[in-house]
């Protein structure tokens, strides 16, 4: 597990900071609670058998970027196994709705007003946040938990609010931004991978590319 920051010195040879940087990557990334990561995976599996919830998924900045990759790849790869109905929806995608609340209600409730719009109990809230501090990011995880969705985080630096008060947390120990997101993107395709791989014949595996 990574304790340190990274970078903590100056590098004035590409390489050292390459193998360093690749270092912190792996440390961080073999910090991830495994048990964890199998809850969430049964979870996300029942909900898209079943195809009768949806998933939602937010962040900021590059989390956003990475909230909309993931309602990508569950939604297009999985479904692409005709074993799975996913229903995965990024809260950020539509800009017009998150200026609206922005303006009329109050920027710190983007994602936990469309909750209320579009939500159902027994739904799946994702939220990926590195700081777990962000105040739009814990409203949301607060609407969810009070209103019985299931909650999920990935966080990285102590975690904040978030990896306190979410149902479950994927945590990468790192204070390294770049680092974080990069392994969010990982555990995100670990969980689609490991559920296509799992309905997937040893035959079609050989064959299909992951």
């Amino acid at each position: 597990m990574s304790n340190m920051k990274f970078p903590n010195k100056k590098y004035n040879n590409l390489k050292h900071y390459f193998d360093d940087y690749y270092n912190e990557l792996n440390l961080s990334m073999s910090s991830v609670n495994i048990n964890n990561l199998k809850k969430v995976i049964n979870l996300l599996r029942k909900i898209y058998k079943s195809g009768k919830n949806k998933v939602f998924v937010c962040g900021n900045g590059g989390s956003a970027a990475l909230a909309e990759h993931f309602a990508c790849d569950h939604q297009k790869i999985l479904f692409e196994t005709k074993k799975f109905r996913p229903s995965v929806y990024s809260l950020v995608s539509n800009s017009a709705i998150g200026t609206a609340i922005s303006n009329d209600v109050k920027y710190e409730a983007i994602f936990s007003e469309q909750l209320k719009y579009q939500s159902s109990k027994g739904d799946i809230l994702i939220v990926i946040s590195s700081s777990g501090k962000s105040k739009n990011i814990v409203e949301a995880v607060k609407w969810a938990n009070k209103n019985k969705l299931i909650s999920i985080s990935m966080t990285g630096f102590d975690g904040g609010t978030v990896k306190r008060i979410s149902r479950h947390n994927l945590h990468v120990s790192s204070k390294n931004y770049g680092i974080i997101e990069a392994n969010h993107q990982s555990l995100m395709n670990i969980i689609s991978q490991y559920l296509k791989m799992k309905e997937l014949e040893l035959r079609s595996i050989k064959k299909v590319n992951f």
